[in-house]
């Protein structure tokens, strides 16, 4: 009699649903508590237990979900409905192939999920970054719309190499532009910052990675979600005060009068004199002269040294006024529709940028797509597929720095004397034979003469285009269910990345003033095509025995880059036609290609104890086709360890910290 009630028994069924919409929720773990005995749910959210007499609680984990401990209180069927654990869900980070709990980290990241990248109102992912992670250096960049900001991790780590992270989306390297991604796409964004986290990507992720992991469907229920916004951009410093005309002219009249005063030796009144008579020289003649009831020789009054106060100017045009596009307009658009079975679940999003730059003429457009589909065939097998495709259209600047063609620079120093557009002998607007307005180019201009920096936006054309298509698919073959037996934890994944680019850019030079003007005109088109593709296989072990927990991984991976581009140019242009055909003169031709392979060899071992010791080790060996055969192989390996020390027994009435470790 005893032995048998030490063995007695019952069995216990039922289903896990989520509360979210009703739906099943797959291998959720189902515990005895106060034994070993545990199980999973299945695909459809079922489970059966056989529960000890004497045990009367079932606790049911799940990631990503609120821990549930339920009484069983003799009922054969226990269903239970669980809720999402926001915390948990923020705590599980993306790492270097796979997950993992963000207590349970040797290594530096830091986490950026869906609602703190909804905030930020970029069309760069990498704008969403900004003041966002400590040691990640971000700076604007260009500031053209729809640039990226430059990212450096962790500082500096070469004075001429290339400081750029490695970007992985979706568990692939990513080559493609990272304007062409939508931020409304990304599920979460993870900064891996040491070489612990950031070894086994090997020499590529030796400047840190970030890992972008996009959005998926979480239930069967049919959702269909449009977000959109719309706002304005304008500068974020005001302009510096200028002086007007009246003041211009007089400081320039002082300016001569001092100068023959002090430096020639003529009187006070024969300095004044001589200023008067050298005003015009000084200031490019009278077609620069706004006052149009005086000349330059009588505009100053002798007996005040000043502008005459009843002197009228015919025209006063602010250059800054010219080129700033003051509320700048962008509106987004984002649809996306998320559903499925519980085997299957699909997501699809269509998204429009369309975004004008503070800059007059500048403007940045982007049309998205995106389809990623998960499958869980059976309970050994799953696969999935993401899909996405781009076309990005940008209208840019091509002058930098403190060059005069740079417009920002060249515009603020423009006197105000200098009309923006040609003027007739009475100050008024000089149209063309269709009636527009005609730029002034300066012909005698003292400075900037023969040139327009509000011309170079309206004259000169810098323009690109960008079809981007990646493509992200996996076949996982193996169970975490006890029913595999001693093949429970073990999982063989195959995964298979392409990313491809075909840009195009445009950039034209008129034949009206500036360099080219000379040569009629330089247009110069250039077309550059990206074909890249990841191929790995990694079989993992993850399983627990007590207090103990192992996880390893064995991979290999095969990663092959193709890049070609061409480029030609032509001078002696046809007005109004963007286009090489119609030029007569070639002034430069060329194009090149740039191929290499890179394959690997990879492993980890990750070790937990009681989730308050952790040690972690990984290497990684690479070998190129851009080095000789005998030399073409490096190693990268790297060891770290954790201790959580709030999960010791003399931390446990300190409630004020929630999480430490070293």
């Amino acid at each position: 009699m005893g032995f048998s009630a030490l063995f007695a028994q019952h069995r216990v069924t039922g289903k896990v649903t989520s509360s979210e919409d009703g739906a099943p929720i797959p291998y959720v773990t189902v515990v005895v508590v106060g034994t070993t005995i545990s199980t999973q749910t299945n695909l459809d959210g079922s489970y059966s237990i056989n529960v000890p007499t004497g045990n009367n609680i079932l606790r049911f984990t799940f990631m990503g979900m609120q821990t549930v401990n339920a009484e069983i209180n003799g009922r054969a069927v226990v269903d239970l409905v669980m809720h999402p654990d926001v915390v948990a869900l923020e705590d599980v980070v993306v790492v270097a192939y796979g997950t993992a709990k963000k207590e349970s980290l040797t290594g530096s990241a830091t986490v950026l999920d869906s609602q703190k990248l909804s905030k930020r109102v970029v069309a760069n992912v990498t704008k969403a970054l900004d003041g966002m992670s400590t040691g990640v250096i971000t700076t604007s960049g260009s500031g053209q719309p729809g640039s990226g900001a430059s990212v450096i991790i962790r500082g500096y780590g070469s004075i001429n190499a290339s400081q750029t992270p490695l970007y992985v989306v979706d568990g692939i390297p990513f080559n493609g532009s990272l304007n062409s991604i939508n931020p409304a796409d990304i599920e979460s964004m993870t900064v891996l910052k040491d070489a612990s986290s950031g070894a086994l990507y090997g020499a590529r992720g030796a400047n840190g990675v970030i890992m972008i992991t996009t959005k998926r469907a979480k239930g069967e229920k049919v959702s269909i979600t449009y977000n959109g916004s719309a706002g304005i951009s304008n500068r974020a410093l005001k302009r510096y005060d200028m002086v007007n005309q009246t003041d211009f002219v007089n400081m320039t009249w002082e300016s001569l009068r001092n100068s023959y005063c002090f430096d020639n030796g003529y009187s006070w009144e024969e300095a004044g004199t001589l200023a008067s008579q050298g005003l015009a020289d000084a200031l490019g003649g009278e077609l620069y002269n706004p006052f149009k009831n005086y000349t330059w020789a009588t505009v100053i009054d002798p007996a005040t040294g000043a502008v005459r106060a009843d002197a009228k100017s015919a025209y006063d045009e602010n250059w800054m006024d010219e080129i700033e596009h003051l509320n700048a307009f962008r509106h987004e658009h984002q649809l996306t529709v998320a559903g499925g079975t519980a085997k299957t679940k699909a997501l699809m999003s269509l998204g429009f940028l369309d975004e004008d730059g503070i800059l007059k003429t500048t403007s940045f457009q982007r049309f998205t797509g995106r389809a990623n589909i998960d499958s869980q065939i059976n309970d050994w097998v799953k696969t999935g597929l993401n899909l996405s495709a781009s076309m990005t259209k940008s209208n840019s600047s091509g002058y930098t720095g403190s060059t005069y063609a740079n417009v920002w620079y060249s515009a603020q120093f423009m006197a105000p004397i200098y009309p923006v557009w040609l003027k007739d002998d009475a100050g008024n607007d000089l149209l063309d034979e269709l009636g527009n307005r005609q730029l002034d180019y300066g012909k005698t201009r003292p400075n900037l003469n023969d040139f327009s920096s509000v011309g170079t936006l309206y004259d000169d054309k810098f323009l690109s285009t960008g079809d981007n298509v990646s493509a992200r698919t996996f076949l996982a073959i193996g169970s975490d269910q006890d029913s595999a037996g001693f093949l429970k934890g073990i999982k063989l994944t195959a995964n298979f990345g392409v990313d491809f680019v075909n840009s195009n850019s445009t950039t034209f030079y008129n034949m009206y003033h500036g360099n080219a003007a000379s040569s009629n005109g330089r247009l110069t088109k250039s077309n550059g095509r990206m074909l890249s593709y990841t191929f790995n296989q990694l079989l993992t072990w993850n399983r627990s025995f007590g207090n103990h927990t192992f996880d390893l991984l064995l991979g290999h991976e095969f990663y092959n880059y193709s890049y070609s581009y061409l480029t030609a140019q032509k001078t002696n242009l046809v007005d109004g036609i963007l286009e090489l055909r119609p030029g007569t003169t070639i002034t430069d031709a060329d194009s090149y290609s740039q191929a290499y392979r890179i394959e690997s060899y990879l492993s980890r071992f990750n070790y937990n104890f009681k989730d308050k010791y952790y040690f972690s080790a990984s290497f990684r060996t690479d070998g190129t086709s851009r080095f000789y055969k005998d030399s073409r192989w490096g190693n990268f390996w790297s060891v770290g360890a954790n201790w959580r020390i709030s999960q010791e027994s003399f931390m446990r009435n300190v409630t004020w910290i929630n999480n430490l470790a070293l």
